[in-house]
């Protein structure tokens, strides 16, 4: 049995949310929540957020025990980008991106 949950359309880069997914794949639940208090980034906090909601349905929805539980996947996939443009000298313009991010965590129970 498995327990996910996911972040959609989250205002971060893919490339920066999946350094912080590699340090918690395959770690038990309490260690990765720790692992990710202390990681200094904003994509940190985001990938918190979704770990919790998949340990959260776990428990509610799948009566599995909080205890046995370890984050099997986590993964990123990417977004929508929103097209905006930055004024620049002599009335140019230039167009960058601002990416978006799907955050997915899967949990499951140690056997």
């Amino acid at each position: 049995m498995e327990a996910r949950a996911s972040a959609r359309y989250v205002l971060i880069s893919p490339r920066k949310a999946r350094q912080v997914t590699q340090l918690i794949k395959g770690k038990p639940l309490d260690e990765a929540l720790n692992v990710l208090r202390f990681t200094p980034k904003k994509a940190a906090r985001l990938v918190e957020k979704v770990v919790r909601s998949a340990a959260a349905n776990a428990e509610a929805n799948h009566d599995m025990d909080a205890d046995e539980l370890y984050v099997s996947a986590a993964y990123v996939d990417e977004g929508p980008r929103l097209k905006r443009i930055r004024p620049r000298a002599r009335g140019r313009a230039d167009r960058y991106e601002k990416r978006m991010s799907h955050i997915t965590v899967v949990l499951k129970e140690r056997q």
